[in-house]
């Protein structure tokens, strides 16, 4: 009866469910570890952005990667603004992350010789892009920013390619390294995500903090693949169950139909009991001429 599972037809569907399983069973773990990935994310964020600031200088120094455990870490810095310096960080998405325009950077000067980067905030991309946008002035004098720790923008790390060759005062990443390496003096890693003060006349505008409450549907995903995988052995059983039906019912047919035996020759169904009618026999030719009539 089941003999029908070694057809080649049968073989490699049954070849194609055994892949499936474990590769759904895979995926469902990724999307179950990003879920995780996540939360630990948003974790980190929440108890970061309420953490007590501390001096920018404790958490890095040049030339210094930032940790990630340090990123979007509270820090303080107190120095003065060197505006002549300063650079737009192109491409950038404003608070409603629709509106593309700058991100304004600006080294401030601290004491013993150091240097950070502040992004100050976003601005609107002008008509012409080849020239270096209208930037509100930094505030003069010495000046104490509040801010979240970011660490170095790379290609690898962002996805946003390098462009070389843009116009003066204009780059794609915010990098402390080629910082240093256009101010020719160190400057700390990472760098400083402006919260405070308030900008005059609420520009350039402040960067909003990272969302640290959804943590997205990849929970959702893991469930699903592994619901999937589930179902491909019930399938092929409903399927393998499905065809014994049907090679049943077919065998059934068969032997009903070989009961039943083939007509005879006559052309009539065997054993109907119907006789042939017997023939009439012939009057005798004398007989005939005696009930003929006679001519007067």
């Amino acid at each position: 009866m089941y003999r029908f599972l070694l057809s080649r037809q049968w073989v490699i569907l049954t070849l194609v469910g055994l892949v499936l399983i474990p590769v759904m069973i895979k995926l469902g773990f990724w999307q179950l570890h990003r879920h995780e990935h996540k939360v630990a994310q948003n974790q980190l964020i929440a108890d970061n952005l309420h953490a007590k600031p501390v001096p920018v200088t404790d958490l890095t120094a040049p030339g210094r990667t930032l940790p990630r455990d340090d990123m979007w870490r509270r820090v303080t810095a107190t120095g003065t603004y060197d505006a002549a310096h300063e650079v737009v960080v192109r491409q950038r998405t404003g608070a409603d992350e629709s509106s593309i325009g700058y991100y304004v950077l600006t080294p401030l000067n601290l004491a013993h010789g150091h240097t950070v980067l502040v992004n100050r905030g976003w601005i609107p991309a002008g008509n012409d892009l080849t020239k270096f946008p209208d930037v509100p002035a930094t505030p003069k004098g010495t000046i104490r920013v509040t801010g979240r720790m970011m660490a170095d923008e790379t290609t690898a790390g962002s996805g946003i390619k390098n462009t070389q060759g843009l116009p003066a005062r204009q780059v794609m990443l915010i990098n402390s390294e080629q910082q240093a390496k256009r101010l020719h003096h160190p400057v700390l890693g990472g760098y400083i995500e402006q919260t405070a003060p308030d900008p005059a006349n609420g520009t350039p505008q402040l960067v909003p903090e990272p969302d640290h409450d959804s943590i997205g549907p990849h929970m959702a995903y893991a469930v699903q693949w592994w619901l999937f995988a589930a179902a491909v052995p019930v399938g092929w059983i409903i399927l393998v169950r499905r065809e014994v039906r049907d090679l049943a019912a077919e065998a059934g047919k068969k032997a009903g139909a070989a009961a039943a035996g083939p007509p005879d020759e006559a052309g009539a169904p065997e054993g109907t009991g119907e006789a042939e009618p017997d023939a009439v026999p012939a009057a005798p030719a004398d007989a005939v001429a005696r009930t003929a009539p006679t001519p007067e």
